[in-house]
């Protein structure tokens, strides 16, 4: 049987805060990508603790993929997929994706089960934000790209980050957790049993 453990959305917060000057003095971002669903709630919390005095809001951009499927069972277990599949991207040929090059990225995603999806990310944005940079003719400005999630599951992985940026140490987990099964809130149809189970669990 699968563990189920429950986070709640003060534990992300705080997982955030504590995460957030770590990422301001090594990572100096100056845009922030969610993966969304998981990522959407996480980055808005981490744009709140890397504000500084006198400097404008980190601006937040988001994409869409899934890898999730149903176990078939009639709880909202779900499995990691093999396949990823975009359901919102950034337009190549707008503004948007012109405003990544030469950018300090950080990509922000709840959780790093398979790493296939942060993968698949990371690849697909670095091609796009090349393209975009040659249509624009800006030169050879470098964009970098970094990772946070607020959990990393401690087991074998499906996907593989760019070697640079793991020797940079571009990628951050706030929390390094089993390979369970963790219950967001953001995922709960009823928030007050949601964080009931929450506290009721073995700390």
């Amino acid at each position: 049987m699968v563990q189920k453990v429950y986070v709640t959305y003060n534990e992300i917060h705080k997982l955030c805060q504590d995460s957030a000057d770590k990422i301001l003095n090594d990572f100096q971002p100056n845009l922030i990508i969610a993966i969304g669903g998981g990522g959407y709630v996480p980055a808005r919390i981490l744009r709140s603790f890397l504000k500084r005095p006198g400097t404008p809001n980190i601006p937040i951009q988001a994409i869409g993929l899934s890898l999730y499927e149903s176990l078939g069972t009639d709880g909202p277990i779900e499995e990691p997929g093999t396949k990823v599949t975009r359901t919102q991207w950034l337009d190549l040929s707008s503004l948007e994706m012109s405003n990544l090059i030469g950018k300090n990225i950080l990509i922000v995603d709840e959780v790093d089960d398979t790493r296939t999806t942060l993968e698949y990310a990371v690849r697909e944005l670095e091609k796009d934000v090349e393209t975009a940079r040659k249509l624009s003719g800006k030169g050879e400005q470098k964009t970098c790209f970094s990772i946070f999630v607020v959990h990393n599951k401690d087991k074998p992985k499906r996907g593989h980050l760019p070697a640079i940026m793991m020797e940079e140490k571009r990628y951050l987990a706030a929390s390094t957790v089993g390979d369970v099964w963790i219950c967001y809130p953001w995922e709960a149809t009823d928030i007050d049993e949601h964080d009931k189970l929450a506290e009721s669990q073995p700390s």
